[in-house]
């Protein structure tokens, strides 16, 4: 007699719920669900810090068939507090596999659960919009529905979450420049995936690592040849202290590059506002285009929150004028931002791009030549 199957639940905080199996760890956990519509690259997104406090549902129907292995994290751990499959591998094939996407999941103490519905899932969420929920398997999911409703309301939401300081680095480190030495740059963790500084490693830049709370005074205190501020987690409007780091570095005039969370303290120190988006870009797959050559890349996201900026022309901010440099061809949103009259630029999305697709990686390039300008 087969014995009866694990059961695990899946509930929203609009009262939706979908039934499915367990899938990592066992138990529960909660967050704001959001999905990804990536068909490849699973394990840099179960890594990639941006993700912390949030339920990540995948919409490629099948996911774990490449196991996973030592050289992909773009973190030291798995980040997410949850994870939505479909149909999970049964078997992990890959020559570079060092065990199973399930085995990495319950050792970490992720929970995740297998529905059916994927697809209802994702046109729910793009109909109502991200929002929080939560997963419960074994004993916990033997709870009454609406028991299980209030713990998801219960838990806090993403509008106003000041996370970087929680997943960044506590020390400062050095990733060396690969070849030779050509640049200095002082790179602001605030959830940085670790394919970044290897990018500007490989052009020879030597990228001093720093935690999150850096103030403009330490940052400038490595007499960098460049600042950059990284990709990261939670709401733009609460980080007051990374705003006022970049605005003494923009007051040096020190070339600036910034990438995703980076983009959005960018604008804020610009006197900008952020929002927050309905259900956020998070794949491998959105068109961006450079609005003043026209050509558009196919781009990795992973954001909820963007920059309320004008795309009509250059604006006047505390650093002279600037201009909306990128946007997004889906739903027309701001995807870069750069300042006219100082070395300073930023985009939206992830030029990095570990799993790809690498139509953006010029824009390490462009950072260089920046810093090459300003010696």
């Amino acid at each position: 007699m087969n014995p009866i199957p694990e059961t695990a639940v899946l509930v929203l905080e609009d009262g939706r719920v979908f039934r499915g199996t367990p899938y990592g760890a066992v138990g529960e956990t909660v967050g704001e669900i959001v999905f990804n519509t990536g068909m490849t690259g699973y394990q840099e997104t179960l890594t990639d810090p941006s993700y912390a406090r949030q339920i990540v549902a995948m919409t490629a129907p099948h996911i774990g068939n490449t196991g996973v292995n030592e050289e992909d994290p773009e973190s030291s751990r798995i980040q997410v507090a949850g994870y939505v499959v479909r149909e999970p591998a049964r078997i992990a094939s890959n020559w570079r596999a060092t065990g199973s996407l399930g085995s990495a999941l319950r050792e970490q103490g992720v929970v995740g659960i297998a529905i059916p519905g994927t697809r209802a899932l994702t046109r729910h969420l793009r109909d109502r919009g991200a929002m929080r929920a939560g997963i419960f398997s074994g004993d916990a999911a033997t709870a009454p529905e609406g028991d299980l409703v209030e713990r998801v309301l219960a838990s806090p939401g993403m509008a106003g979450a000041d996370l970087a300081k929680e997943v960044a680095t506590r020390e400062p480190y050095v990733v060396p420049a690969i070849g030779g030495k050509r640049h200095t740059v002082a790179a602001v963790d605030l959830g940085i995936k670790s394919m970044t500084p290897h990018r500007m490693a490989e052009r020879g830049c030597e990228v001093h690592v720093l935690p999150a709370a850096a103030t403009a005074e330490e940052i400038l205190a490595l007499n960098p040849d460049g600042v950059f501020f990284s990709n990261g987690p939670g709401d733009p409007a609460a980080a007051d202290d990374a705003v006022a780091a970049l605005r003494g570095v923009l007051d040096a005039g020190v070339p600036f590059f910034g990438i995703c969370f980076g983009n959005q303290i960018f604008g804020r120190a610009l006197g900008l506002g952020t929002y927050k988006l309905r259900f956020g870009h998070r794949g491998v797959n959105q068109p961006v285009q450079d609005r003043r050559t026209g050509k558009v890349d196919v781009s990795a996201h992973n954001h909820g929150f963007a920059v309320d900026a004008p795309v009509d022309g250059p604006f006047d901010t505390p650093y002279g004028r600037a201009e909306v440099s990128h946007v997004n061809l889906n739903d027309g949103c701001v995807e870069g931002l750069r300042l006219l009259d100082r070395p300073a630029f930023s985009v939206q999305y992830h030029p990095e791009a570990a799993a790809g697709p690498h139509d953006a990686t010029g824009l390490f390039d462009r950072f260089c030549e920046l810093m090459k300008g300003a010696e």
